[in-house]
């Protein structure tokens, strides 16, 4: 599972790097289209981190309960 959340942030760090670069190539082109697909380029990529992120704290949190059921054993 941590190998899918580090995946998710990288990708998801990609996606924003991308998405930046379209946004500000568009800004600095007069390219409202690829403005708006950087913004959204950035915004997935954000979300797609945060999704790593919840998925590394989901797993910390099963961990700790299974560290907790096998210590009462």
């Amino acid at each position: 599972m941590l190998f899918r959340s580090l995946e998710d942030q990288v990708k998801g760090k990609f996606d924003e790097v991308s998405g930046k670069t379209k946004e500000v190539a568009g800004a600095a082109t007069g390219d409202a289209k690829l403005e708006a697909e950087g913004k959204a380029q950035g915004l997935t990529g954000k979300a797609r981190e945060a999704l790593g992120d919840l998925k590394d704290k989901a797993e910390d949190a099963v961990d700790n309960l299974k560290d907790k059921f096998d210590k009462k054993d």
